[in-house]
């Protein structure tokens, strides 16, 4: 065995990682030509053990602004955190209100940590969201399990 090294990270690079994040929050995204005219919307929020994705699609299901925690400026296990999570819907939200999108309909997907902050993030922050609606696939009986291994 070694000795175990622990490796602190100080105020500034802290700061510096903050900055960053907020940084990719605000950044300017590319809106298709299919965003136009848009008031109604969908918000698609998928929520694994690993990372938050988050897409706005309009009423027919055709994408128009896709975020994850990766995107934002989240590597590694802090992708997983329900910080991440509101991070990214707060991203969206911005694309929400450039878009002039009045009112969304939001589908949560997984068992991840950012399923709660995300919604609601996505309520605080002002959107005006008409319905809620959980589609995590659940098996109903599903796959016949692996026989049991004999040693």
């Amino acid at each position: 065995m070694g000795k175990k090294h622990i490796i602190e990270a100080d105020q500034e690079e802290l700061m510096k990682e903050k900055e960053k994040v907020d940084k990719a929050v605000e950044k300017e995204t590319k809106v298709k030509a299919a965003a136009l005219g848009v008031r109604q919307a969908r918000i698609y929020v998928s929520s694994s053990y690993n990372n938050t994705l988050i897409t706005l699609t309009n009423h027919k299901g055709q994408v128009l602004a896709f975020k994850s925690a990766g995107s934002v400026g989240f590597k590694g296990t802090k992708k997983a955190t329900s910080f991440a999570a509101s991070k990214v819907a707060e991203a969206v939200v911005n694309i929400c209100k450039k878009l002039g999108i009045e009112k969304t309909d939001v589908f949560i997907k997984g068992i991840g940590a950012g399923r709660e902050s995300a919604v609601r993030t996505l309520v605080s922050q002002g959107l005006n969201i008409s319905s809620i609606k959980d589609i995590t696939p659940i098996p109903h009986n599903g796959c016949r399990p692996k026989k049991v291994r004999r040693i």
